[in-house]
């Protein structure tokens, strides 16, 4: 073959990229049958074909540029992947831990280091630093679980932005001294340079991606515009003098409630990174590790020995801790330990900057015994790490298994999306991504009717429609049911489909009519209202789901009798979670204290405001002042149940109002009857 150079290391990109899938791909399948992480099979590739192995590829610029995109990454989604209520919660346990694996690794570190290796102080406490910061190199195993909101993985990542933050200021500090630059100013500066660079990314990086969420809602301009913030913030923090990789978790925590969790956006930044560039980033992390330095005996296999075992000690000692005073489970302990026990990034830049530095007797500060160590330790926290972290991950997942109610078609929330019109499919199905149990991947239901006297076209735009939906739903890795079915009208068409299919929630658009009051919600509203018990939500959706900064919700007296209280208000828990929007409820005093007993046990990580309201006439709660960046949630009632109100019959004038702002009207279920078929609506405009 013409030009084709197998000559080892191989040089032609071609070759490089293919042998890099290849361990990307066979990886998992082989490991996965031994029951070992694959993440530790990643790794343990790049040992065989790096430099230090059979010699197949070098470590060349393409593994620095992609393994620093993965790193970026892996810090990336775990701000972005964190349970933000969770993590305000427990920030003072995850400063506390941040706190324990800094100072618990560095004072053992020094001591081990001064008198076991024999060190001066000034490399004890660098060498030191190094145990005590960490990467989250198994969090795609948490990932991988959807356990990144659980307690002990928040307290995790909160630690670890604690630890590393302190090891760079060490780091700084230490090489600051030799190369002349830490002067009281040069610390000033740091101080104010990240501290202005911190303040930026979390409150001018929102509110950029809010404004650009709302005006394009490409896909590929959405993913290119995060990823650039990501790197935008690494970089800007790089500048100011600490590892960018500060700058990529921030990001993520900044963008946390703008990318809902169940998403076509985070599903395909899930999708690249865990797909491509971190893979990238562990082979390229087992390229550097030379095996061969735990037999050449000597001072290089103790210094070996002693910092794994001083960098695994300490992080247990740290979890353990924690564990203890917080009263935390044994899997919990586990779980830190298995995400702090990594060491990799951070090290790495110390180590190597430590190596750099000749002092005045002309040795390094960190010598060869200390480097060949530290790729040692790297190997082997990173085993210990994904392995612990595996073991956890899957005692949790088993726990959540066996505690979970069964998985039956009655218990099963379904929700209906009938489509005729293009224009609103994708907020409509966005809507419905983050009403419905992520705990499922199905459960959607998009439906286009075609009634007996629709023109013969109707049925192929139907299905275009269809299945422009169920691409919007798989991008974020939820499979929707297509219905596309004829019937003598739209209402008895979604009526049939909502018993055919056991659907507990109908989603449709709000048809309004300049100029014409009493067509507000349009004939199919009242029919299907008629035809169905089962709970119906009107929406407006002026822009994006996940750039709503808040729900206001007007509830009616009375509305905690209804059988449909629960689910409407876990609804409105689940929006305010996906999108981070926050919660407003309006209502008398006995609604408000349900709401608030409800909240706490369907979802406790919930926060919502209650604005109390004492003698009032519904029509009076609304008059309420909505934002343009606010959605009003109207909890209505059908006639004939507990929670209805004359004043219902004319919400639409008490909505008119509200034309430009984003709306809901939700239309709780009520017991089960004997529907009342009313099949008048021949056009069903929605």
């Amino acid at each position: 073959m013409a030009g084709l150079n197998l000559d080892f290391p191989i040089t032609d990109p071609t070759w490089i990229f293919l042998i890099v899938l290849v361990i990307i791909l066979f990886a998992p399948l082989l490991l996965n049958k031994l029951k070992i992480p694959h993440i530790i099979g990643m790794i343990l590739a790049g040992v065989l074909i790096g430099g230090h192995g059979l010699n197949i590829l070098e470590r060349d610029s393409s593994f620095e540029l992609f393994g620093q995109v993965g790193l970026y990454y892996i810090m990336f989604l775990a701000g972005l992947e964190m349970d933000m209520e969770d993590f305000r919660k427990n920030k003072v346990k995850g400063l506390v831990f941040g706190l324990l694996t800094f100072f618990i690794p560095l004072l053992l570190g020094i001591w081990t280091s001064m008198e076991m290796l024999g060190y001066g102080f000034v490399t004890a406490v660098l060498l030191s630093s190094m145990y005590s910061s960490h990467t989250l190199i198994a969090y795609p195993i948490v990932s991988r679980y959807g356990l990144s909101r659980q307690r002990s993985v928040t307290i995790s990542i909160g630690g670890t932005a604690v630890t590393v933050t302190l090891a760079l200021l060490v780091l700084a500090l230490v090489s600051g001294m030799y190369n002349g630059t830490a002067t009281p100013m040069y610390w000033v500066m740091l101080v104010l340079k990240v501290t202005l660079i911190c303040l930026v990314i979390i409150f001018v990086f929102p509110r950029l991606a809010r404004v650009f969420f709302r005006k394009y809602d490409d896909a590929v301009m959405q993913f290119v515009f995060v990823l650039a913030l990501v790197f935008l913030g690494g970089g800007l923090i790089s500048l100011a003098g600490m590892e960018g990789i500060l700058g990529a978790f921030l990001v993520g925590m900044a963008l946390n409630t703008l990318i809902p969790k169940v998403s076509p956006l985070m599903n395909r930044l899930e999708f690249v990174g865990n797909a491509l560039f971190i893979p990238y980033f562990l082979i390229g992390v087992g390229m550097i590790i030379d095996v061969r330095t735990l037999f050449k005996g000597g001072e290089a296999l103790k210094v070996a020995v002693v910092m794994t075992a001083v960098a695994t000690l300490s992080k247990w000692l740290a979890a353990f801790i924690t564990q203890k005073v917080y009263g935390m489970s044994g899997n919990e302990r586990k779980m830190i330990f298995g995400l702090s026990n990594a060491q990799a990034a951070a090290t790495l830049a110390a180590v190597l900057v430590g190596h750099e530095i000749i002092m005045e007797n002309g040795e390094r500060l960190l010598n060869d015994d200390v480097l060949n160590g530290t790729v040692v330790m790297i190997l082997i926290t990173c085993i210990i790490s994904t392995v612990e972290t595996e073991r956890a991950a899957r005692r949790f997942a088993m726990d959540e298994l066996s505690s979970a109610p069964e998985d039956n078609t009655e218990g099963k929330e379904k929700v209906l999306i009938p489509i005729a019109n293009p224009d609103n499919i994708e907020d409509l199905v966005n809507l419905a991504l983050v009403l419905r149990d992520n705990r499922y991947r199905d459960g959607l239901v998009a439906l286009n009717v075609v009634s007996d006297s629709s023109p013969g076209t109707s049925e192929e735009m139907g299905r275009r429609y269809l299945e422009k939906a169920a691409m919007i739903a798989s991008a974020a890795d939820v499979r929707a049911d297509r219905v596309c079915r004829y019937d003598i009208n739209i209402t008895s068409g979604i009526v049939h489909t909502i018993k055919e299919h056991g659907v507990t929630t109908v989603v449709i658009g709000l048809h309004e009519k300049a100029g014409m009051l009493d067509s507000f919600f349009g004939s199919l509203t009242s029919s299907l209202l008629r035809g169905t018990y089962r709970e119906v939500i009107v929406a407006r959706l002026m822009m994006p789901v996940n750039t709503l900064k808040g729900i206001l919700t007007v509830v009616p007296p009375m509305a905690e009798y209804e059988v449909g209280f629960s689910r409407w208000l876990t609804h409105l828990c689940r929006m305010s979670s996906q999108s981070g929007c926050s919660l407003k409820f309006r209502a008398d005093v006995h609604t408000a204290e349900c709401l608030r007993s409800s909240i706490d046990n369907i979802a406790p990580g919930v926060m919502a405001a209650m604005d109390v309201v004492e003698d009032m006439q519904f029509g009076e709660m609304m008059n309420v002042s909505v934002d343009a960046e606010q959605m009003l949630a109207v909890v209505a009632a059908r006639p004939a149940s507990v929670s209805y109100d004359p004043v219902f019959d004319r919400l639409p004038s008490l909505l008119k109002n509200f034309s430009s702002s984003n709306l809901m009207v939700i239309y709780p279920e009520q017991a089960e009857r004997q529907d009342v078929m009313t099949f008048s609506d021949p056009i069903g405009n929605r």
